[in-house]
């Protein structure tokens, strides 16, 4: 029996910022969560600290939910995760749904060990970032009032799980004044917008 290779880290959020093509909207969202521990909650979650993490505290599945004001796009989806330090409280399965309210909310990924489907990645003992796309067939990004991202299971059976951080990126509008080169540099992007 061969073991699965593990999950490949992907790129630093922050890097796509820097593009210029995303931003982060995650500030801009309500978020709620299944369960947790005191002290294990959403600002950890949202702190842009990695040595700290939300832990669940109940049954699974365990919830992330993120809501917005109004109808929002949303490209990516950006989950931290660190086996080396979680161990059995990393997740191995994970869905992530999609929706107006929590009752009509559609899975737009799963994400899991095994490859069944084309939509379906691999999460094999994950230590980084995981991007997860929320685009329909077409490579276009999603609408929507709220995600919801699903623990379904964990590494080693675990029953409780952890997860250091999420980002939320909506892709950046062209400007309708006419096309300038993008600010990429950190002293450049202190002046790219009108005060």
């Amino acid at each position: 029996m061969t073991t699965p290779n593990k999950t490949p880290p992907g790129a630093d959020p922050k890097q796509l910022e820097r593009t210029g093509t995303v931003r982060e909207i995650g500030s801009q969202a309500v978020w709620s969560l299944s369960s947790c521990k005191p002290g294990f909650g959403v600002d950890q979650l949202r702190d842009d600290n990695l040595e700290t993490y939300w832990q669940s505290d109940g049954s699974q599945p365990h919830l992330v939910n993120i809501q917005f004001r109004r109808k929002t796009t949303v490209k990516t989806l950006c989950i931290y995760a660190d086996y080396k330090s979680d161990e059995s409280y990393t997740p191995s399965k994970i869905s992530v749904r999609v929706g107006n309210n929590f009752h009509n909310l559609q899975e737009i990924r799963s994400i899991s060990i095994s490859i069944l489907l084309s939509e379906q990645l691999e999460l094999v003992e994950p230590s980084g970032w995981i991007h997860v796309p929320l685009t329909d067939n077409h490579k276009k990004p999603t609408r929507t009032f709220m995600i919801q991202i699903a623990v379904l299971a964990n590494h080693q059976n675990g029953r409780d799980t952890h997860m250091r951080q999420i980002k939320i990126y909506t892709p950046v509008e062209e400007s309708s004044i006419g096309k300038f080169p993008r600010c990429t540099t950190i002293d450049f992007m202190m002046y790219r917008s009108i005060r």
